[in-house]
């Protein structure tokens, strides 16, 4: 059995000023010019991804399984039209050199947008559709902030999207895709998949899966999905930093063949959304006050997710408003992870370890994160940035900060990297010397993820109150080309 396997991925933040370029997507291939075949197979094999769950499932069914290309490139601001149009090309050109095979796994993320494509997902499955035709299984895994459209259910057979936020399900939904396209080979799944999109925005701290109210819901689709005849349910919460017509919250349910059955789970699972649509309202917890907390009652580690500048959204991870905080209070035991800022990391380099350096930190990208911060630091570390993720989400995968430099001022250790990258693993941290259970006050560039390695370790955890392209509030966003009325920006 001979399948083929791609990924172009980006979350698009249509308010995040720089542009995802192809550069960008460069960085995000594991292999030069977005080379495929053995080298991604050698790349994701026995890594709790989406591709390690492809890889894994394939073997388990003794399918052949064939890469064309694969590129994620770090969530930030619109891709240019020119650069789409090439990863798009080079996927097509491919497939049609290809030719004939047994199926198509495509791990797509769901929330790209380019200069002149809302639904960069859609118009690219219904690229691979018209070259392929409608008998090819076309299965596609979608993650959990997908703006899920008609024109993606259109074309896909099924679409599977995670199940966790943070996403820890990654290599479970890659082998479930396989499963699915394993039974469709033989026979016994002929699928049907329906479609709920709802008039509903939600933001990222309460779309976490461990709280509530997504804990429930998460579980009824679960319960769904184990009656007779549905093979599976998404909840795909949607990203709501794009200002796209489809941004939000949709359902998919899939059924083996009963297209009445995957309609009227949709409209329930739905409906059960929409139910606790006031419960997604996200508080915010002002920086002094988290200090504070940290000073006088916590007997354990404190996390403060920033997660206004959380590079997984789009954000520029060199805001400066909680570390400029922190100096001006003189917290003691505390981290700032990470602040991206190729200057300061060349300053530092330039110092040297163990010699001080002064330079203006952060706050280089814009200025709605803070301005840079003026300070004289201890060198205390710099890194090739290299580690390797050991969490539940991505665990095995290889990480790249580019070099890195840990800074000291007082009591506060500012991990500074040349590239943005989410801090949701504490195997970061600890690839620079800097243990976190032996730290009061931890500040993290992150909303949600990182809870998948912190969550047991923290006594207590804040939203905080910053401001951000990543800002969990909805009124600091101007939507222009949202469908309306949508909630909460309307009162339905």
């Amino acid at each position: 059995m001979r399948i083929l396997t791609a990924c172009i991925g980006h979350e698009t933040n249509t308010f995040a000023s720089t542009p995802t370029t192809l550069e960008d997507f460069r960085r995000g291939s594991p292999t030069p010019e977005f080379g495929g075949g053995a080298a991604i197979l050698h790349h994701f094999r026995g890594t709790r991804t989406v591709h390690g769950g492809y890889i894994a499932g394939a073997e388990k069914h003794g399918f052949n399984l064939e890469p064309l290309m694969h590129t994620f490139a770090t969530p930030g601001g619109t891709v240019p039209q020119n650069a789409y149009d090439s990863l798009k090309g080079l996927l097509l050109e491919r497939l049609k050199a290809a030719g004939q095979c047994d199926g198509i796994l495509l791990d797509l993320h769901g929330a790209m947008v380019t200069e002149a494509i809302e639904d960069a997902e859609g118009d690219l499955l219904a690229a691979v559709r018209a070259i392929v035709g409608s008998d090819v299984p076309l299965i596609v895994t979608l993650d959990f902030h997908a703006n899920v459209t008609a024109q993606m259910a259109q074309h896909a057979d099924v679409i599977i999207g995670f199940d966790e936020y943070p996403h820890t399900d990654m290599f479970e939904r890659g082998m479930e895709a396989v499963e699915v396209l394993a039974a469709m080979q033989r026979g016994t799944l002929r699928p049907t998949l329906a479609y709920h999109q709802l008039p509903l925005l939600t933001m990222p701290p309460k779309q976490c899966t461990l709280i509530e109210p997504m804990r429930s819901l998460l579980a009824k689709a679960h319960a769904i999905e184990s009656e007779r005849g549905v093979i599976n349910v998404t909840l795909a919460m949607g990203f709501p930093f794009a200002d796209i017509r489809n941004a939000g919250v949709s359902v998919l349910v899939t059924t083996n063949d009963d297209a009445e059955l995957a309609r009227r789970k949709a409209a329930a699972m739905a409906e059960a959304i929409w139910e606790k649509r006031e419960a997604f309202h996200v508080t915010l917890t002002p920086v002094a006050e988290v200090i504070e907390y940290a000073r006088t009652q916590a007997r354990g580690l404190v996390v403060l997710a920033d997660g206004s500048d959380n590079p997984g959204g789009g954000a520029p991870c060199d805001g400066t408003v909680i570390l400029r905080e922190f100096l001006e209070k003189d917290v003691q035991d505390a981290v700032v992870a990470v602040i991206a800022d190729p200057q300061a990391v060349a300053a530092a380099v330039a110092a040297g370890v163990g010699n001080t350096v002064t330079l203006d930190l952060g706050g280089k990208t814009d200025h709605r994160h803070g301005a840079p911060v003026r300070l004289t630091a201890h060198v205390k570390l710099v890194s090739d940035g290299t580690f390797t993720l050991r969490g539940a989400m991505g665990g095995g995968a290889r990480a790249c900060m580019g070099r890195t430099a840990v800074l000291v001022v007082g009591g506060v250790e500012i991990v500074v990297t040349e590239r943005r990258i989410q801090p949701y693993d504490v195997a970061l941290l600890r690839s620079v010397g800097i243990e976190p259970t032996q730290r009061r006050l931890i500040a993290l560039k992150s909303a949600v993820h990182f809870r998948s390695t912190y969550q047991d370790l923290a006594e207590r955890i804040f939203d905080a109150d910053t401001p951000g392209v990543h800002r969990p509030d909805f009124r600091c966003y101007e939507y222009r080309r949202l469908r309306r009325p949508v909630y909460p920006l309307e009162g339905t």
